[in-house]
């Protein structure tokens, strides 16, 4: 498998895996425009040459757009492939490169979140685990921070204090979101439709910078979904998706 870095000089030209299709297309646009803001930052993005969902993104994690306390670590943003890609060792193609360039850029080792169990749009434990990643924080709500230190005498990681215990004293369903994942582009729109034709108490904190990010009440910031307070999921969701957890979570509150 050959691979490419997307780059400010062939990002217009090149596909972003996560989100295939034209520059007009809103989640192309506005994934594209979060990079290319990121790029001067430290931001790596390598993919492979093939249309499909097979790539890397990764960042000096004092530039992420997460709460973390990680100086001197590179941060995995996502770590993603799937479909036909899957089982070929692209993985390990991806995640080595990201190896030795965060050694040679003389990074302390990578971190990454994660979860005990493999929750949707997060990394695999049992991969990480096999790569020789281990755990160094959790948050109240179960995603856990993994890193993989270069020396043993490396300090770990850990997630800011805001982040430990995600959550908002807004009531309703409150949102928290940014551009780094191109699907928000699309459907946190429709959730929001659809929640005003439902007569849903919703409201979407949209993330546009770095420093709000660190500063979030939530280690995920791409996508976080609270109830009265509560986290549920950092799921993305359509209106289906989002009627039948609202079902849900009236189901649980009348019993």
């Amino acid at each position: 498998m050959d691979y490419i870095r997307v780059t400010k000089e062939n990002l217009e030209n090149e596909h972003i895996c996560c989100a295939i299709s034209n520059n007009k297309d809103a989640q192309v646009a506005s994934k594209k425009a979060w990079l290319a803001d990121r790029f001067d930052d430290g931001l790596v993005f390598l993919k492979s040459v093939e249309r499909g969902k097979c790539f890397i993104e990764y960042i000096p994690a004092e530039n992420a757009w997460n709460p973390l306390e990680a100086d001197g670590y590179m941060y995995i943003d996502c770590l993603w492939v799937s479909g036909s890609f899957k089982g070929h060792g692209y993985s390990n193609d991806l995640l080595g490169a990201c190896i030795e360039d965060s050694r040679a850029k003389g990074k302390k080792g990578l971190c990454i979140l994660c979860a005990a169990k493999k929750k949707p749009f997060l990394a695999d434990p049992k991969y990480l685990k096999y790569k020789g990643f281990s755990v160094c924080d959790e948050a109240d709500n179960g995603i856990q921070l993994w890193y993989l230190p270069f020396s043993p005498d490396a300090e770990p990681p850990k997630l800011k204090e805001c982040a430990r215990h995600p959550h908002t004293d807004r009531k309703g369903y409150v949102l928290f979101y940014t551009n780094q994942c191109p699907f928000n582009a699309k459907y946190v729109p429709i959730v929001e439709q659809t929640a005003r034709e439902h007569g849903i108490p919703f409201h979407a904190v949209h993330i546009e910078s770095k420093e709000a990010a660190q500063n979030a009440p939530t280690p995920v910031t791409t996508y976080a979904l609270f109830l009265d307070g509560r986290y549920l999921t950092n799921e993305q969701m359509n209106d289906a998706k989002f009627l039948k957890l609202v079902s849900q979570n009236q189901g649980e509150n009348t019993k």
